[in-house]
């Protein structure tokens, strides 16, 4: 079903203050469908989500891919060894609700979640993951995250990782409405109730990351809002 926008600055707003760039053309913003999202992946091999009937780019450097990777093989030999689960890389597209297509960096399925234990076969299946994980990249906003939280647990992922290469620290959600747990690179990840006595140093996530992004600024303002 096509969103109607009367101003390029309401969509805008409506994405969470992402950069023009990161809007693709065609289909017009708020005329987008499943078609043309699978057409435009396909055509420029680029990764999309598609959000309120627009196409917006899933961008990520390799510094990001190289983190998101390093997390997923964690994941994966840690769910292999206790027969959890598995988890999917930067390119696992997921249908979480009608009409919203996400792409999370990492994401990680329970047995549970997929009946016999088989994969789906469609390219984008109705699935919500339990784990998703985000790497912040240039172009990442506060009011998108925002968004990607509130999506994530209405689908009914039950944990959400935001790691922020640029400020060696990761944010850690259980619900959307919890303050975060914010995590410095003296600490390590908890796999908390999905992955169970999984744990991962961020220090040695974050170590090979160039010694200049230590103090690096960033436009991607922290999602943990303040509370009184």
């Amino acid at each position: 079903m096509a969103v109607m926008f009367s101003t390029i600055a309401e969509i805008l707003q409506r994405l969470g203050n992402i950069p023009p760039n990161r809007i693709c053309a065609t289909p017009p913003a708020g005329m987008a469908t499943m078609r043309d999202l699978r057409a435009a992946m396909k055509r420029k091999e680029r990764l999309y989500e598609l959000v309120d009937g627009t196409l917006v780019e899933k961008t990520m450097g390799l510094s990001e891919s190289m983190i998101a990777g390093q997390v997923l093989t964690e994941i994966n030999i840690f769910a292999r060894q206790h027969d959890l689960g598995i988890g999917a890389g930067a390119d696992g597209t997921v249908r979480l609700l009608k009409g919203l297509v996400r792409v999370p960096d990492v994401a990680f399925f329970s047995w549970d979640k997929l009946p016999g234990r088989i994969f789906p076969s469609k390219p984008i299946p109705d699935l919500a993951p339990d784990l998703a994980v985000e790497v912040l990249s240039k172009g990442n906003t506060r009011a998108e995250m925002e968004r990607k939280l509130r999506e994530y647990f209405l689908a009914g992922v039950r944990l959400v990782w935001i790691i922020d290469p640029a400020k060696r620290r990761t944010e850690v959600y259980t619900a959307p409405d919890a303050p975060a747990a914010t995590l410095d690179e003296s600490q390590a990840l908890d796999g908390g109730d999905v992955l169970p006595g999984f744990t991962l140093s961020l220090a040695e996530l974050f170590a090979r990351l160039p010694e200049g992004k230590k103090k690096g600024s960033r436009k991607h303002e922290s999602t943990k809002k303040k509370r009184e």
